[in-house]
């Protein structure tokens, strides 16, 4: 109990340094945080409460005959698996209101734990074969993958558990989208007492976002002939050896579909990677990997960092061809002060030289604006453009100066904005380009 914690304190220190975590430590004594965070918990229990199947709705679903039933064979690879958690997350899936799955379990442990084989003994779903040794997170995967004859594969961890909806939602888009081969769902984080806290409500498909962070996570569901082409998991990404699969799945279809319901329970306990992932540096480390890979397999020229040091969230700083221009369109009226901020701003930090100003004039009445603009425009990266139009129309505001810029690129800044990071135009003309 208190190692973990002392891990995670050294870490904090050396990452955000003293006074940072003297704060930190200050909030946690005195519970500064601990009335935001209750009013949070209600807020998602209610929601819970208001969004998911009752007891009535279970049962209708067990009741319903689906034009299309796969079977959905369930890869767990398992480690020293501790057997209450093991025995919620079997409880889980008979609890399932959809019935054609089965269970593969690939047991890496040191010994094997002859409760849970037991308890896998009793059920025909379940396909159990204890390895002799701990072969790493991939191939421990992998050998549960060989055992899989299901028409889609789901991936599981060996300590977290699916609502009892789950898989009837995963069939359900099945048949609603007859091409799906590739399916993921919203997440939550459930504790050792099994309440349920910290809802992952994801986006639909981006593949800029996945790029830069494996949103996707938990539940991932995939099409056995898809899983067949891309091959098994990859030992040399182990620690992010999930997050390289799904980037090679996306990579090779466009038949993707994002359930927006919670259909896992992500298990946090003192051992977790959900409770210390901020810590598995090493996984990191094999992120950074794996994207860059992913890049070269797609054909796009870029550097993959982690600016910020953020746990698991990377930044792809694209190849820039040639030296486009780019038109920054900045509408203004009577804002001299916060004005001059945003360009004071541009030209001290921006490192990309080969960019214009163009302030758009929108029926200023002030001297010193007009004032100002004498001064600005002398610098010959600043073009001050009237606007005809009378009252505030930003459609046209906008579109008058697009026909006066000379850019490649336009980019529309509000003048009551200021640029925080150097390189930002480098990095939005790179995702403009690649």
């Amino acid at each position: 109990m208190i190692k973990p914690k002392i891990t995670k304190l050294i870490h904090y220190l050396k990452k955000y340094g003293i006074l940072k975590t003297i704060k930190k430590i200050i909030t946690r004594i005195f519970k500064l945080d601990s009335k935001n965070k209750k009013a949070q918990e209600e807020i998602y229990q209610n929601w819970i409460l208001q969004n998911e199947p009752n007891e009535e709705a279970l049962e209708i679903q067990k009741k319903t005959k689906f034009a299309y039933e796969p079977k959905i064979s369930l890869i767990v690879p398992m480690y020293n698996t501790d057997e209450n958690f093991f025995l919620e997350l079997l409880n889980s899936l008979l609890a399932q209101t959809y019935s054609n799955w089965e269970l593969c379990i690939a047991d890496g442990s040191e010994k094997q734990n002859e409760t849970i084989f037991a308890m896998c003994s009793r059920f025909g779903k379940i396909k159990y074969q204890f390895l002799e040794e701990n072969k790493g997170i991939s191939e421990n995967t992998n050998r549960a993958l060989e055992m899989a004859d299901g028409d889609f594969i789901a991936f599981l961890d060996h300590d977290d558990c699916l609502p009892p909806f789950a898989l009837y939602e995963i069939v359900k888009t099945i048949n609603e989208n007859p091409s799906v081969e590739f399916i993921y769902s919203d997440e939550d984080k459930i504790n050792e007492q099994g309440k349920r806290f910290m809802p992952y409500f994801k986006p639909d498909f981006s593949p800029e976002t996945l790029e830069c962070n494996n949103y996707i996570t938990h539940l991932v569901v995939i099409k056995k002939t898809l899983a067949d082409k891309i091959g098994p998991l990859d030992s040399r990404f182990d620690g992010a050896q999930d997050f390289d699969f799904v980037l090679r799945a996306t990579e090779n279809t466009q038949n993707i579909v994002h359930i927006p319901k919670i259909l896992y329970h992500w298990r946090a306990h003192q051992n977790s990677t959900a409770r210390l992932a901020d810590t598995k540096n090493y996984a990191y480390e094999a992120g950074l990997k794996a994207i860059a890979e992913h890049l070269q397999r797609v054909g796009k020229e870029g550097v993959v960092v982690n600016p910020n040091e953020v746990p698991g969230i990377y930044q792809i700083r694209y190849a820039i061809k040639g030296n486009p221009k780019v038109s920054i369109l900045i509408p203004n009226k009577d804002a001299c002060t916060t004005l001059k901020k945003c360009i004071k701003s541009i030209f001290t930090l921006t490192t990309y030289e080969n960019y214009e100003i163009l302030i758009l004039e929108n029926n200023s009445q002030k001297k010193e604006t007009f004032a100002f603009y004498e001064k600005i425009q002398q610098n010959p990266k600043i073009k001050i453009i009237k606007i005809a139009e009378k009252g505030f129309n930003y459609s046209k505001i906008i579109n008058t100066g697009v026909k006066k810029a000379d850019g490649d690129f336009i980019l529309q800044l509000n003048n009551d904005t200021q640029i925080l990071t150097p390189n930002w135009l480098e990095l939005m003309i790179g995702y403009a380009r690649k």
